[in-house]
């Protein structure tokens, strides 16, 4: 396999968001444009409730999908879609805020809270879309077990014939990696589409070099893949992959549009209650 060469690289920091949560914070407003169309990576892990049961109270979205997944631990939500429920473990949430939504995230007590949120960028046609909730069930996400050692959770994007969820807007692919101490894996990726890795637990090699947990490793676009190795011990890897946009990109807290304009308009709107384009409300 032709190997991809390694771009660079990202250790997360320590951050905290919402009412108070402890998390890992990796893609920022700082690496949009390496990362295009990946704009924030956050990642939980955590065996103290403290860290995280303040949760993320009702809070705005617009302009972008978010994606999250939990390996353990279960998170209560609720929308202005009158959506609400709960995932658990090997669940996920896939949301299209679009044109714009009111969302709740409320993590419960659980022996540990691992997992992650991704938000990806809408095109500029679709900023204003309307907004679309997706629940993904454990038995939704296909398990694909290509050598000893090695099972693949095909959470978005195909893989050995399997098929995950189909994102609507930007093609992309998530795999979660689980690869036995001391197993090694080839794992191909989508040809010309912007690709990284996180080690969201325990510390590998990739492409010959370590890296340590909780780092985001972008690749190069040209090649089949690239090699995996748990010399470390038992490693969870998050692949991901999309088609960049090369869009503009206006970043507010959570909205993000095209322009500084359509950005201020975003904001006039929550201050002026106009905001929710979509019903009913909560």
């Amino acid at each position: 396999m032709l190997q991809r060469s390694i771009q660079t690289w990202i250790r997360g920091r320590r951050a905290v968001d919402g009412a108070g949560v402890r998390m890992t914070r990796i893609l920022t407003a700082e690496t949009v444009r390496q990362f295009d169309p990946f704009l924030l990576l956050d990642s939980f892990d955590s065996t103290d409730p403290d860290d995280y049961l303040a949760g993320f109270p009702l809070h705005p979205h617009r302009g972008i999908e978010t994606l999250t997944y939990l390996i353990s631990g279960e998170i209560d939500h609720r929308d202005s879609l009158g959506n609400a429920g709960r995932i658990g473990d090997g669940e996920a949430q896939w949301m299209t805020a679009g044109s714009g939504i009111m969302h709740e995230e409320m993590p419960q007590e659980s022996p540990r809270m691992l997992g992650f949120q991704l938000w990806i960028n809408l095109p500029a046609r679709d900023k204003m879309t309307r907004p679309v909730y997706h629940d993904l069930r454990a038995a939704d996400i296909p398990l694909v077990s290509p050598q000893p050692g090695v099972d693949i959770r095909v959470i978005a994007g195909s893989l050995a014939g399997q098929q995950g969820y189909k994102p609507a807007f930007v093609a992309a692919t998530v795999l979660d990696i689980s690869l036995a101490g001391g197993t090694a894996y080839d794992l191909a990726l989508p040809q010309q589409q912007k690709s990284f890795l996180f080690l969201i637990s325990g510390s590998g090699q990739a492409a010959g070099q370590r890296f340590p947990e909780k780092s985001a490793i972008l690749l190069g676009q040209e090649g089949e893949g690239i090699s995996l190795n748990a010399s470390d011990g038992p490693l969870r890897v998050i692949a991901f992959a999309g088609q960049p946009l090369q869009e503009p990109i206006a970043w507010g807290g959570p909205v993000v549009m095209n322009t500084q304009k359509q950005l201020s308009e975003a904001f006039d709107e929550l201050n002026r209650g106009t905001f929710i384009k979509t019903r009913p409300e909560l």
